[in-house]
């Protein structure tokens, strides 16, 4: 399974300006990549291969006066950059005929030198390498120093250079994860859990346990209103307003962050701790839009979601998703009567079949648990078939999961 290992960078003031070129070059190319296929497209031409591109944009554009810079920067930065543009298209035609899974995605657009996220990509062939001392030594670039969080399990195969908005650097390694370690990492487990998200609790577990919701959004208001009203007052295009403008930045990154550690944490402690877990397939899109939205942005159960998937998939745990019409909050989780439609002021009711109290989301969360098949009787059977969990040499994936790091 491929991961990404994100660590922060710290370049010196002459590698922040070799940087700034490397991100600027490999702007360039993008854009005029995404040019040449909208002309060939508007004079209803066939595109150009990627070995046209290739030559045209790249080998016989360094030999111009225009473009001659492009040979200060590593070329393979550049074929990347080309590869950028040609999955875009890629993925872009594929939503189009609707063979794409994801979200639908548009057009390639042209990149701004203006953009708050800037990143450049090294594979195996451009011989980055660590070195002794630990510094990331890039071509063209040099020794990088490096904050190593914890040591890489094994040996990447290609290394991302990120430019964030707050002016912070990174290097993303994507490395393949040994199942075998993995497997040592996490032992088996017999338990197994429903989960049932909320805002009142982040999540609500089948066994009673209630996790709060740390609002990081909310907690950081007041600083963030403060540096947004700043930032309003500042001259358009002045130097100032660049320095409030990386406030801005800088306080919303320590927001995300601490939501993403969050999320880390205990998504690590449910997969290490239960061997089936099930949630329900929320419309987050839907209720973003609702009078809850800043809410439901502010608890970002899509990214928590996703860090469950893939670390289950690496760990050979088993997440079921049930569908988001099933009736969680509305049936006894003990007789198994639905009671009907409840408002959300109604935390606590009564079953009218059988006289049951229940709590709202601790109810709702064992019957996700049921529903999804991993509830068991008082004689350890099953309730209901579920799905059963692979091997953990069968486990895997070929993509990449949705975090920046492992857990």
């Amino acid at each position: 399974m491929q991961l990404r290992y994100a660590f922060r960078l710290y370049p010196d003031p002459g590698q922040q300006t070799t940087l700034a070129k490397a991100f600027g070059c490999a702007r360039v190319v993008f854009n005029d990549a995404v040019r040449a296929r909208e002309d060939a497209r508007k004079a209803e031409q066939p595109f150009p291969t990627a070995g046209q591109l290739s030559r045209k944009l790249i080998t016989e554009a360094k030999r111009t006066a225009e473009r001659s810079w492009l040979g200060e920067v590593s070329a393979v930065v550049l074929q990347q950059s080309l590869r950028d543009a040609e999955m875009a298209y890629r993925n872009f035609f594929a939503s189009l005929q609707g063979m794409r899974k994801r979200p639908k995605v548009g057009a390639p657009r042209l990149k701004s030198r203006k953009d708050t996220r800037q990143s450049i990509r090294f594979t195996a062939n451009a011989r980055w390498h660590l070195t002794d001392n630990g510094r990331l030594n890039l071509p063209k670039i040099g020794p990088v120093k490096v904050t190593w969080s914890r040591t890489l399990p094994v040996t990447p195969t290609s290394v991302t250079v990120i430019k964030d908005a707050a002016g912070r650097y990174f290097a993303s390694f994507v490395l393949d994860t040994d199942p075998a370690a993995d497997a040592a990492r996490m032992p088996q487990s017999d338990r197994t859990i429903g989960i049932d998200l909320g805002l009142t609790h982040f999540a609500v577990l089948s066994d009673g346990t209630k996790i709060d919701s740390p609002r990081f959004l909310r907690r950081a208001e007041k600083k963030l209103k403060k540096a947004h009203k700043e930032l309003s007052r500042k001259q358009k295009g002045s130097k100032n307003r660049a320095k409030a403008r990386l406030k801005v930045a800088r306080a919303h990154a320590e927001v995300a962050d601490a939501r993403r550690e969050f999320h880390h944490q205990l998504s690590t402690k449910l997969i290490s701790e239960n061997q089936g877990i099930a949630v329900e397939d929320l419309s987050v899109a839907g209720l973003a839009r609702t009078k809850l939205g800043k809410s439901v942005h502010d608890a970002g159960w899509s990214s928590f979601l996703n860090m469950l998937q893939y670390k289950a998939e690496r760990y050979g745990r088993t997440l079921v998703t049930i569908g988001r019409f099933t009736p969680t909050s509305q049936t006894c989780s003990a007789c198994g009567v639905k009671d009907g439609p409840k408002s959300l002021s109604v935390r606590e009711w009564t079953c009218t079949a059988c006289g049951t109290v229940h709590d709202r989301d601790t109810n709702a969360a064992i019957n996700v648990k049921t529903a999804a098949g991993l509830a068991v009787s008082a004689c350890g059977a099953p309730v209901r078939p579920g799905a059963i969990p692979a091997q953990r040499e069968e486990t895997g994936s070929h993509g990449f999961p949705t975090g920046n790091c492992a857990a």
